[in-house]
């Protein structure tokens, strides 16, 4: 990616949100998408499960994660997907909603993890299961294809209370 100001090259942070240009070090911020995603053009080493094309670098909320720029899927890596769906639902205001149960069907789906290559476990997200979604334990690393992110975001959650409070309860013992 090179500088829109100099035309130097531009990094990539792994713990930003932007770019920064190596010459004039001046910063880039790509413009959000309809769903708030911002793509950078950075491919990375992963493949797209579905596309089979490199996923991109890509932030949504101040977090860092991977997109498919053709089917506009998310691979998130499981420690920060709560902490995503949270913030989330604090900027946007979100108020839950009763979501329509997934097709049964859709349980079906074989995809493997573009890490390990294995084959993600496909379930039923852990809030009131409306929403399916895959998963590789082993690499900790979910699949979401596009819109269910902000489905998780506008759906009643009790399983993140519960991680919560647990949270609490650890650090109020410890």
């Amino acid at each position: 990616m090179n500088c829109p100001s100099c035309g130097a090259s531009m990094h990539l942070d792994p713990d930003k949100d932007c770019c920064q240009c190596d010459y004039c070090k001046s910063y880039y911020f790509p413009d959000q998408n309809e769903e708030g995603v911002r793509v950078f053009g950075e491919a990375a080493s992963l493949n797209c499960p579905l596309c089979a094309v490199p996923l991109l670098h890509a932030t949504m909320g101040g977090t860092r994660f991977l997109y498919c720029g053709q089917c506009r899927g998310m691979l998130i890596s499981m420690e920060i997907f709560v902490a995503l769906t949270e913030e989330l639902r604090a900027q946007l205001g979100v108020q839950p909603a009763i979501l329509k149960p997934p097709d049964p069907e859709d349980l079906d789906r074989r995809i493997s993890c573009p890490q390990c290559h294995d084959r993600m476990d496909t379930h039923r997200y852990a809030g009131p299961g409306n929403i399916i979604i895959d998963s590789c334990s082993k690499c900790c690393l979910d699949w979401l294809d596009h819109g269910e992110l902000m489905r998780i975001v506008h759906t009643p959650d009790r399983s993140l209370d519960i991680e919560r409070e647990m949270a609490s309860e650890i650090v109020a013992e410890g």
